[in-house]
Order: C-alpha cells, then sequence, then structure tokens
C-alpha cells in the first residue's frame, strides 16, 4: 500500500491536502518535542526546594503572562503572518541559548532562583508556541478541513510528546552506541530544542508558500496595528467571552483532578518507586488512547456529531468521574476517570476547540486567542490551586465543589457550542 493510500484510509482527506496536511502535523511535532525534552528539566527545579512553592509558581506564571502578552500583540500589530511567527520562535530559542550560558557560567548554576525563572519561562513558552501554531491552523484551513484533519495534525503533536519525554529519558540515563555510552546533561537539552525551534520555523515557511501568505503587514486575513484590539474584542464578544469561561473551567477542573490523584496516589503507594511507577502507567495509558482516537475517530466524531455535541464530551465526563471519585474516592476510579479525560482532551476536545477560531478574523486569532491560551489558561491554574483551601475553610469537601464546576462548564459548552452553531463556516 502506497503512502498515499495509507493516509487516506487515516484521515478523511480531500485530493491536494496531503502536502500542508503532512507539513502542519510535522510542525507541531517539533514544537512539542522540543518541549518535553526540557519539561522534565523543568519540573525538577520546580520542586527543587519543595513542592510547596508550585503555587506560587504558578503565580509567577501568570505575572509573566500579563508582560508578555502586550510585548507579542506588539509585534503582532507591526508584521504579517509570515514573520512574526518564525520571530517569536526565534526569540524563544535565544532565550534558550541565554538560560543555557547562565546555568553554565554563573556560580552554583544560578542557584534556586534562576531555576525558578526557567520554570516560569517555559511554561509561558509552553503556551506561547502552542497558541500560535493553532492560530496559524485556524488561519490556513477552514472549518470543513479542520473538522477533518485538526486531529491528524494534533496527533502529530502527540507524538512528538512521547518522543520527546523518550529521548530526554534516554539521553539522560545514557544510551549505548557499541562500545560507547552517549550521555547528555540536562542542560545540553537546551541546545536541542533551539533546533527543533528551528526546524519548526522552516515547516512555517513551507506552510506560507503553500497558502500563499502575504508578506505585507496589515493586508487583507493579516492583524492590524491596534495593540489591544484582542482585549477589546474579548470585552465586546460573547462568543469570545463563552471561550473563556469554557477555558477557565477545564483547566480549573483539571487542577481538581490533578490534586486529588496526587492525594490518592500518596495514599494508594508507599514508596516513590511505586508511585513513580502509577504516574507512568497513567501516562502510557493516556498516550495510548489519544493515539488510537487521533487516528481512528477524531476526524469522523468531529464531522459527524458536530461541535456543539463534542465540546460538552468532556464536561459530561468531569461530571461523572468528579461524581464517583466523591462517592469511591480510589485509585482504580482516579485512574480510570484521569486516563479517559486527559486522552479525549488531547484527541478531540482541542481540536474541536481550536475550529472555534476559524470563522473569525486574524485579530481574534492572533490578538485575543493568545491572551485566552496563556493568561486565561494560568488563571484557571491559579484558582485551581489556591480553591481548595478556601473549599477547606468553608467545609465545602472538594469534590462537591468539582462536580459544581463541571456543571458550569457543561453549561458554557452548551451554551458556547450554540454560538458556534449560529456563525456560518468559513468555504
Amino acid at each position: 500500500m502506497t503512502p498515499a493510500r495509507l493516509l487516506r484510509r487515516l484521515v478523511l482527506l480531500d485530493e491536494g491536502e496531503a502536502p500542508a496536511l503532512l507539513w502542519s502535523a510535522l510542525y507541531f511535532f517539533l514544537l512539542l518535542f522540543g518541549f518535553y525534552l526540557l519539561r522534565p528539566v523543568r519540573e525538577a527545579m520546580g520542586i527543587a526546594r519543595g513542592a510547596d512553592k508550585l503555587p506560587w509558581l504558578m503565580t509567577g506564571t501568570l505575572l509573566a503572562m500579563a508582560l508578555a502578552n502586550p510585548a507579542f500583540a506588539a509585534l503582532v500589530s507591526r508584521l504579517p503572518r509570515r514573520r512574526f511567527i518564525p520571530r517569536t520562535y526565534r526569540f524563544f530559542a535565544l532565550n534558550m541559548l541565554a538560560f543555557f550560558l547562565a546555568f553554565r557560567l554563573l556560580p552554583s548554576h544560578g542557584g534556586a532562583a534562576l531555576g525558578y525563572a526557567f520554570y516560569i519561562w517555559l511554561s509561558v513558552f509552553n503556551l506561547f508556541v502552542v497558541s500560535v501554531f493553532w492560530g496559524l491552523m485556524s488561519d490556513v484551513w477552514t472549518e470543513v478541513q479542520g473538522k477533518r484533519l485538526f486531529g491528524f495534525i494534533a496527533m502529530g503533536g502527540t507524538l512528538g510528546a512521547v518522543a520527546g519525554a523518550a529521548v530526554t529519558g534516554a539521553l539522560t540515563k545514557g544510551v549505548a552506541l557499541g562500545g560507547l555510552v552517549l550521555k547528555v546533561e540536562p542542560l545540553s537539552l537546551l541546545l536541542l530544542s533551539m533546533l527543533t525551534l528551528e526546524l519548526a520555523v522552516q515547516c512555517v515557511k513551507r506552510l506560507a508558500a503553500i497558502f500563499h501568505l502575504g508578506d505585507v503587514a496589515h493586508g487583507e486575513r493579516e492583524p492590524g496595528p491596534g495593540l489591544l484590539e484582542g482585549l477589546r474584542l474579548i470585552a465586546t464578544s460573547r462568543y469570545l467571552q463563552l471561550i473563556c469561561a469554557y477555558m477557565l473551567l477545564f483547566t480549573i477542573t483539571s487542577t481538581f483532578l490533578y490534586l486529588e490523584q496526587g492525594r490518592i496516589v500518596a495514599g494508594a503507594f508507599r514508596d516513590t518507586a511505586s508511585r513513580t511507577a502509577a504516574f507512568a502507567q497513567l501516562d502510557l495509558w493516556v498516550n495510548v488512547l489519544t493515539l488510537a482516537t487521533q487516528v481512528f475517530l477524531t476526524g469522523r466524531l468531529i464531522t459527524g456529531l458536530g461541535i456543539s455535541a463534542v465540546l460538552s464530551i468532556l464536561p459530561v465526563l468531569s461530571l461523572a468521574g468528579f461524581g464517583a471519585l466523591w462517592l469511591w474516592p480510589t485509585f482504580g476510579v482516579m485512574a480510570l476517570f484521569q486516563v479517559l479525560r486527559r486522552g479525549l482532551h488531547y484527541a478531540v476536545d482541542r481540536p474541536a476547540r481550536e475550529i472555534l477560531y476559524i470563522p473569525l478574523g486574524p485579530e481574534e486569532r492572533y490578538k485575543s486567542k493568545p491572551f485566552i491560551d496563556t493568561f486565561i489558561y494560568r488563571g484557571g491554574d491559579l484558582l485551581g490551586v489556591w480553591a481548595p483551601a478556601a473549599f477547606a475553610a468553608l467545609a465545602i469537601p472538594l469534590g462537591a465543589a468539582a462536580v459544581a464546576c463541571s456543571g458550569l462548564w457543561l453549561g458554557a459548552s452548551r451554551a458556547l457550542g450554540r454560538r458556534a452553531g449560529s456563525r456560518q463556516p468559513r468555504a
């Protein structure tokens, strides 16, 4: 079977779409490969002086987002798409080089302060580069194409995440090559991640040629000069406000589940090795479910059920899952819920959510969207981390709060689905 025929078996593909689809998937693969090379380094630095510092690091991340968004909006307001996207990635690549040199040259490798700065920076980096990626995808593909193809494109990112984590584990432990053992210190992964970012830039350039993106700022379908236009549109658009509500409730409930996962795993397993094995097993099954769904079901589910129904899948699952956890807080219930929720988020919910931006204009895609994907997202994380203490003071069980938030999320998803259904798809 030829590669083209195999691709058509996996994806609902129309004539002439394959080259752009493969470049898009490779682009996402490289972005997440580069991030997952560095994620273990970030996690180690985040808990270097105790896990109790994580809420404060999330607070610092939110403040960094507040500073980064106006700077990115200024860049978007001055340059066309085919220029500001590569410059964004190359700016982050230069940051990686600066961190590499600082860790190498400063006394004690910069101490905990530099490690915390790196944790915050990488959290900003991850959300921004992915948001810019999906902004471009929602720009160059139509809504009809997005329903068919975004699942396969998302699969590129899943494979990149798996490969990046595997390469990091292999290189830091040591890989035997003949009689030699190749072992890389964690900080050197910054240089490898820089290379993947530059390769992602080359993918952007290829896609810019395929889709004939212009080279003039403020041209047709290019963002305008208004620095605060993205925030103004959020303040005046009910549609964007519903996307904000959907994102906020998703991240709050994700954090609630993360906290419950830590509590249940700590109670179910006595030692660090068995807990690590349990987390690894969860990640394995999440990846298996994500890949299987992306390959065989995502495009068909979104095309067959429609955006409105697909947006309700995760809130309904969360209502049932948090309710079950409230009644039976066991490892088995938590593991099943976590695997289903994370797997379906990556495979179905995220591609469907990105399709929401396709009918919108460049201001919403490149100015409003990054703010929602970064500041609103991290705002939900922050609320999710600090809220349990307030609930405990009010004698409100976390399970009850999680069920209530899931109910609100379902309401927001239904309202958003109705709004999305009333918009005319871009042909």
